[in-house]
């Protein structure tokens, strides 16, 4: 089988063949149409390495439609192959060096998503980009409000808009907010219709609905995790999966010498900052008297309460991922007696899975329906 590897960017591809180490083809392109006269339907097939990057699914998708074997390369990890070495790196240069790798059996994988899951990623990320255009317009309304001499009520951002217009303002400052309103309103709206989409999505994931009977972890932390972890069993400890979402402390070892630094940061930011939060509720009073909250006060009490936030998100990983993998639900009094490793071993009635999935349902029923009760009325 032919060895290729193609190097993506926005404006063009970079196409690279090799055989026996030695580059027999090289060719730029703009668009993965441009090569189907090499890569198409017909064609003898390749094995063909590409990072892991924005365009990869797409890339990925067509490639093997097209009787291709499509190998994705880690992109913290391509150091290793000689990307970049000597302070050269161009898309030309990156291609070779992937294709030699590939040829010689080097390359170090990166896991390909599910069809479904990769669906589920694209809805989330949206959402996130919702919340956050959400967050910067009910900011900016506050802050000129403020310059006016004024104050708006504290409400939650899904209530915003109508506070806002109920508020007390001077003409002038209702005017100059009003295009922020409008906008607000149909950000609102197009969250209630996503979230909608993201309820039907994880109706097909069982494994979302096991996620949510941990405290703190609603139905957008759960497909968020589902949507990155894609398949449970292909890590082989709690402690992977942490380190998998950079939430492992750093270090860097000589000799002697230990130094521990911070989390490692790696993996997907968004989903490591959604269990950041879902730690920090379990540490307030919404998670009072849980063994995961009691566990994380006493490390605040040897060490911060930022570094217990960080711990909880952690073990709160590795126990989603053994709910996950085990078919099991939550359930306080083992978590108080076990660590995440020791939920394999749990055994659960049937009565009690349904019970605390019941309870789970409840919970995010009735946050989509305030979500819903605060839209009612605007304007789609």
């Amino acid at each position: 089988m032919r060895n290729v590897a193609l190097d993506l960017s926005a404006r063009k591809i970079s196409y690279c063949e090799v055989v026996d180490g030695r580059v027999v083809m090289r060719r730029t392109v703009s668009s993965l149409g441009s090569l189907e006269d090499l890569l198409g339907p017909g064609k003898p097939p390749a094995r063909v390495a590409l990072e892991a990057c924005r365009e990869a699914w797409a890339v990925h998708a067509r490639l093997t439609k097209w009787s291709n074997e499509v190998v994705l390369v880690d992109t913290t990890r391509v150091r290793q192959l000689g990307i970049g070495q000597h302070g050269r790196k161009t898309d030309r240069i990156d291609a070779e060096v992937l294709a030699l790798a590939l040829e010689r059996g080097a390359i170090p994988a990166a896991h390909m998503l599910s069809p479904h899951r990769q669906q589920l990623r694209f809805e989330v990320s949206v959402r996130r980009a919702l919340i956050e255009t959400r967050a910067q317009y009910v900011t900016t309304a506050r802050g000129l409000v403020r310059a006016m001499g004024e104050v708006l009520p504290a409400c939650e951002c899904d209530t915003f808009v109508r506070h806002a217009r109920r508020a007390s303002l001077e003409q002038t400052t209702r005017a100059r907010i009003e295009p922020l309103l409008v906008v607000l309103e149909q950000v609102q709206h197009q969250l209630v219709v996503l979230e909608r989409r993201i309820e039907e999505l994880c109706a097909q994931e069982p494994a979302i609905a096991r996620l949510t009977t941990v405290p703190g972890i609603g139905l957008i932390v759960a497909a968020a995790f589902v949507s990155v972890i894609d398949d449970a069993h292909r890590f082989r400890s709690a402690h992977r999966v942490g380190a998998y979402l950079g939430l492992v402390p750093s270090e860097k070892s000589s000799g002697d010498k230990r130094r521990i630094g911070s989390i490692t940061k790696q993996g997907n930011s968004y989903l490591r900052t959604l269990l950041v939060q879902a730690a920090w509720v379990i540490l307030g009073p919404a998670g009072r008297g849980d063994p995961l909250s009691r566990w994380g006060h006493a490390v605040a009490r040897r060490r911060t309460k930022k570094i217990a936030a960080i711990a909880v998100a952690r073990r709160l990983a590795g126990i989603l991922w053994a709910i996950w993998r085990d078919g099991t639900v939550y359930d306080p009094a083992w978590v108080a007696q076990t660590s995440a490793r020791g939920l394999q071993r749990q055994a659960q009635s049937t009565e009690f899975q349904a019970a605390a999935m019941m309870r789970a349902a409840q919970k995010v029923h009735r946050r989509l329906a305030r979500r819903r009760s605060a839209t009612k009325g605007q304007p789609k």
